[in-house]
């Protein structure tokens, strides 16, 4: 969610800060603030609202100094206000905190019966104090964090500054990540590398419980017992250009045509040029598996459901999908000799993450389908598929979601080929059908104008139906989440087959009801349902092909012709006129595309 950058250089890092905590805006924040030590000396500039404002700031009161923190702060605890922003400091300590300190309370209590005294209604303001207290009792910066850390119970990733210590930056992770750059005699800390993409391409990653202390050219790092060890540096292909929107309006836009691609990218590592799957190494054996679970947040979870579909159809492999957050608290009991699925474009996800700590306490192998390959979760798994999307800025998922179904559909025919529930032959033909798929949606693309004229019998909505059955039900339950995420209409998604079991009574002539219907073995049920709600007055937003729309005995009142394809893959092509409709909605709406309210990028704390 927040975003953190800290910065151990020999040049002026004020602007270098702001420039970082740009690249952290997609994670969604309502305020913002940097500190630097000026002649030894805390020095803040704290703003509410977008970066831009702190900018302004800036401008008017610039801030010198080579060691700094910056972070993009999320509401928790305290609402958006500059006493509330980060960084939170003492006479001697500055802070910046991604997460959520659930003992502060107390400890807020302990150290204003100290005579501390707290400007802001925040839990992070105690981290700052509680390590000032320990300065006062004497032990270094080192010790005094590594003391107050034990004391911390809850969720976080910290960036420190001291007072009179120009030469040492302090970071550490329990919960929420944190990445360790390392740059020309210059070192860095960011909650994500993208921050750090223009700095350096020499990452490490801090391991729960970590803490690292920076000074010039040097990081040493410290496990939660505080012994020093070693983490991996990894050479990133992270660049200064992945960010840009180039011609692009926003980076939602970008990011849905840049899919043909992405998906291409992603499938090509995965099946070779004879059409012959390419998994990496499993860390069982399909055949062996009785029960596959799958846990994931949001629109991953979503994928999830389509993989379930695909798991049971073409590998006979019985499937169980989770939302983490409910799964993680269920205490769920596992099957002996089973596996999981996570999913996760950040890798992060905390309900996600604790849902798989969960498992393989329990036994449980796990393989995770994650776009950063360094991430938390990818770290934790017996097993990595990784979506190959690149950098995903825009807080609505579109290129990650249509890579997860990539890389998920790949795995469910390598299952069903290694269970002998598919030949090698039908799992050829759905393999081409999958390679066809960029140029189907290069296709859609194409079109995207009649998408867009299509969305404006959305705008004035005030609620939304979205209709598919199979495969094609969780595109109608993502529709509605986008739909819901970056336009703010009410929107719903059902099977189709529930239509008459209760959301008919909603439909009458302000009602639009948008149905995804190829032509498919289940398309005469589909349209059946369509004919229902046209006879009731509903507005009907249809997505078939040609076969579809020629069978259809009542037409609706606004068609959108795909191209045909597979039945297997049709989710992954359904997916992109789903998102166009969504995104012209929200541009026709007027709202904030890339970065909707209350909204955030990657959830890392509950």
């Amino acid at each position: 969610m927040c975003g953190i950058v800290g910065i151990l250089a020999s040049r002026p890092v004020a602007d270098i800060l702001v420039d970082g905590l740009r690249r952290l805006e997609y994670r969604g924040y309502d305020s913002a603030g940097i500190a630097t030590l000026v002649n030894g000396t805390i020095q803040t500039r704290r703003a509410v609202g977008k970066l831009n404002a702190l900018a302004e700031k800036l401008a008017h009161e610039p801030l010198v100094g080579t060691v700094g923190i910056g972070h993009t702060r999320w509401a928790t605890h305290g609402r958006p206000s500059v006493d509330n922003a980060h960084p939170h400091f003492s006479t001697q300590v500055a802070v910046v905190h991604n997460g959520i300190v659930e003992n502060y309370h107390s400890l807020r209590v302990e150290l204003e019966d100290k005579g501390h005294v707290f400007k802001s209604e925040t839990d992070t303001e105690s981290i700052a104090h509680l390590i000032t207290d320990y300065l006062q009792q004497g032990l270094t910066p080192q010790a005094a964090t590594a003391a107050a850390l034990k004391r911390l119970e809850g969720a976080f990733a910290l960036a420190i500054i001291f007072t009179g210590h120009e030469d040492l930056l302090i970071g550490a992770r329990r919960g929420s990540p944190l990445a360790v750059g390392y740059g020309e005699n210059e070192m860095y800390l960011g909650s994500d590398a993208l921050a750090l993409a223009p700095l350096t391409n020499r990452i490490s990653y801090l391991e729960e419980g970590d803490w690292v202390e920076l000074t010039p050219g040097k990081a040493v790092v410290h496990d939660e017992d505080g012994h020093i060890v070693e983490r991996k540096i990894h050479q990133t292909n992270l660049s200064g250009a992945v960010i840009g929107k180039g011609e692009y309006r926003h980076f939602m836009l970008k990011e849905i045509f840049e899919q043909p691609v992405v998906i291409g990218d992603t499938m090509n590592a995965l099946i070779t040029a004879e059409n012959k799957l390419s998994m990496p190494p499993m860390p069982f054996d399909w055949k062996e598996i009785p029960r596959l679970s799958i846990v994931a947040c949001g629109t991953a979870c979503y994928a999830g459901m389509v993989a379930k579909y695909w798991f049971e159809q073409l590998a006979g492999l019985p499937v169980d999908v989770d939302v983490a957050s409910e799964f993680r608290y269920r205490e769920s009991p596992m099957v002996k000799g089973g596996a999981m699925v996570v999913i996760s474009q950040s890798g992060e996800t905390a309900d996600t993450l604790a849902a798989l700590n969960y498992a393989k306490k329990h036994g449980q192998k796990i393989l995770s389908v994650v776009n950063v390959q360094h991430s938390t979760i990818a770290r934790q798994s017996d097993c990595v598929v990784p979506t190959l999307c690149g950098p995903e800025i825009s807080v609505a998922s579109t290129k990650a979601f249509t890579t997860q179904l990539t890389v998920l559909l790949c795995m469910a025919l390598h299952a069903g080929v290694a269970r002998s529930h598919i030949s090698e032959a039908k799992a050829s033909e759905i393999l081409q059908a999958l390679r066809e798929i960029p140029a189907k949606i290069n296709e859609v693309l194409r079109e995207d104008h009649k998408i867009q004229e299509l969305s404006q019998n959305l705008a004035d909505a005030k609620d939304v139906l979205y209709l598919g059955r199979g495969l094609l039900f969780p595109l109608a339950l993502e529709g509605a989440l986008k739909l819901k995420e970056i336009s703010y209409i009410h929107a719903e998604g059902y099977p189709a087959g529930e239509l008459k079991h209760g959301p008919i009574a909603l439909i009458d002539e302000s009602m639009p009801v948008v149905v995804l219907a190829p032509h498919d073995a289940l398309f005469e049920k589909t349209a059946s349902n369509i004919q229902e709600v046209v006879a009731r007055g509903g507005k009907v937003v249809m997505f078939t092909d040609k076969v579809g729309l020629a069978n259809m005995p009542t037409k609706p009142f606004w068609v959108s012709v795909l191209p045909e394809t597979h039945p297997v893959v049709m989710p992954i092509l359904y997916s992109v006129p789903v998102q166009l409709l969504a995104y012209y909605t929200a541009l026709a709406k007027g709202t904030d595309v890339d970065q909707p309210r209350n909204l955030a990028k990657s959830v890392t704390v509950e």
